[in-house]
């Protein structure tokens, strides 16, 4: 049985405005993405991380990662989708996923440390 492969979208620790969460850090965050993605590696999926950096950007960025192999879940992580001035990323990125990979299931986690249940809720 093959790997289901699953892909985890967020911003790119180096773009991330620090101000809405005290306390937290490029390095920090960094590390919580990195051990979401190395936890869902252990648990037996095909895990990988996707970087998105500016809202001109975004939608592309996206399309052009899943247009290029079968996920069987996307997951989008909270900093996009809970921070009000990024609704209409949150938008663009939904659409590209259902646009770029139809057969992939959505997920959305509330933090780092509900990742996995995420995913293990649909895949």
């Amino acid at each position: 049985m093959s790997q289901k492969k699953v892909v985890l979208i967020g911003w790119h620790p180096d773009v991330v405005d620090y101000s809405k969460w005290p306390g937290l850090t490029p390095e920090k965050l960094r590390a919580a993405l990195e051990g979401d993605r190395d936890n869902l590696n252990s648990m037996g999926y095909a895990a990988e991380l996707l970087f998105i950096e500016s809202a001109d950007t975004a939608y592309d960025t996206v399309t052009d990662k899943l247009s290029d192999q079968d996920y069987a879940a996307v997951l989008i992580g909270a900093g996009v989708r809970t921070v009000d001035e990024h609704f209409l990323v949150f938008e663009q990125l939904v659409n590209a996923v259902h646009a770029s990979a139809p057969g992939a299931r959505i997920c959305f986690n509330t933090n780092p440390a509900d990742t996995a249940a995420a995913v293990q809720r649909w895949v």
